[in-house]
């Protein structure tokens, strides 16, 4: 998947995340884990920082510390929760 492209302006919700990790971590995105640490399976430094430019093009405000203080599936959509406000 193109994580350079911006597709929307709204923070993802659950399932468009697990659809931008699901081929990063070379799994089906219903298997990526809510509470699992996504560096541990496999999400590197490079992946995080192009999503995290993938979404500031797209105007939505992301903290690259705060995905990488909590690198959980859940975690993120927490951060991105809190974006919505």
């Amino acid at each position: 998947m193109d994580t350079d492209s911006p597709s929307s302006t709204q923070p993802p919700g659950e399932q468009e995340l697990r659809e931008l990790l699901a081929p990063l971590l070379d799994t089906r995105p219903e298997d990526v884990p809510g509470d699992a640490n996504l560096i541990l399976l496999g999400l590197t430094s490079i992946d995080m920082m192009r999503l995290v430019g993938r979404w500031r093009r797209a105007k939505v405000p992301v903290v690259f510390e705060e995905l990488a203080s909590a690198p959980t599936l859940n975690g993120w959509l927490a951060h991105f929760d809190g974006l919505r406000t």
